[in-house]
């Protein structure tokens, strides 16, 4: 049973990644239906936070049904990360993450995200002061190092757990990498199975098939995994990869009916916790993964995303529903 504090997550349990922009409350309420054991917010600025930028504060928005969840910030400044960590614990999340991960540019290149790879000491300082004030489990997710040359997660997994983090996210590249090229996982595995390391160790980076999640496992001997991209359009994967870990068998593709059953679920919860308007627009973004593999879905595709008519959009995935499987057509 892999633990984060007292939260128990299973024997290998699947992690839903923090995504800008992707891992609002109506996408994880589709993940969590099938299959994600643990989620996380879309990351959160400290400064955000702390101004009261109502964006940031709409981040921490938590439903009943998605627990356990964790709520994800970053940012710069020790003082600020400790003020926003307070506000994040107040929202009573059931774990509070930190990013030091991400490699965007101005994320990175104002001293947040990956940036901090490059300066230990300000990490663990400003790690320490999160714990210090939380009154629940503190994890922490990041790279390899900044590039090939200042590979140092090894170090970063020790100095961390010596100061009280829960759980550890690592994913496979450096934040010179971006997104870029392919995950190396070895040295997740070589912090997996360092003596020294106790807490949980998560990998992540190109899972996208339940082969390559079990082959991961059992390669490098991982407490579980966190699956990010493959995810968008695609809930199905975390119970795909649960089943084939199982039993070594695949569970059947969801059919035209069943994805255009669930699109319509998260575009309802989308409307209902963002309005009509904003709900309408923030789905656009994930139709085309949806029906990914669709022959001839351009068409559609184009009028899902200008409509702003909740009620043609509905006609149109009634529409796809009965013109695909009238086709007999199947994905992947």
């Amino acid at each position: 049973m892999v633990k984060i504090g007292n939260i128990e997550l299973g024997d290998f349990p699947l992690l839903l990644a923090p995504m800008e922009d992707v891992s609002d409350p109506p996408f994880r309420a589709v993940c969590k239906k099938n299959g994600a054991d643990l989620m996380y917010t879309e990351f959160i600025s400290s400064e955000g936070l702390i101004r009261d930028a109502a964006k940031s504060i709409q981040k921490l928005d938590i439903f009943e049904q998605e627990r356990p969840i964790g709520i994800q910030l970053f940012g710069s400044d020790i003082d600020s990360m400790r003020e926003a960590g307070s506000i994040a614990d107040n929202a009573h999340p059931d774990l509070i993450d930190i990013n030091y991960g991400c490699p965007v540019k101005q994320v990175a290149c104002r001293g947040a995200g990956a940036a901090l790879l490059q300066d230990v000491p300000k990490m663990v300082k400003m790690t320490s002061e999160i714990v210090k004030i939380a009154t629940r489990p503190v994890t922490v997710k990041t790279r390899l190092g900044w590039d090939d040359s200042t590979k140092n997660v090894v170090e970063v997994a020790e100095r961390l757990q010596d100061i009280g983090i829960a759980a550890l996210t690592i994913h496979g590249r450096t934040r010179a990498q971006l997104y870029k090229g392919e995950a190396d996982w070895t040295l997740i595995g070589e912090v997996k199975n360092n003596p020294r390391i106790t807490i949980p160790i998560f990998g992540n980076g190109d899972i996208d098939s339940p082969e390559k999640a079990k082959q991961m496992k059992n390669r490098y001997g991982v407490d579980g995994i966190m699956i990010g991209r493959a995810s968008i359009g695609y809930p199905w994967i975390f119970n795909e990869i649960k089943h084939f870990i199982k039993t070594g068998e695949h569970l059947p593709s969801p059919a035209i009916a069943e994805r255009v059953r669930v699109c319509k679920e998260h575009l309802d919860f989308s409307i209902k916790w963002k309005g009509k308007h904003a709900g309408i627009l923030e789905m656009r973004r994930h139709y085309t993964n949806y029906f990914k593999g669709l022959p001839h879905f351009k068409e559609y595709r184009l009028k899902l995303v200008t409509t702003n008519s909740y009620e043609e959009i509905i006609s149109l995935l009634n529409e796809v529903e009965g013109n695909y499987a009238e086709a007999g057509l199947k994905l992947y």
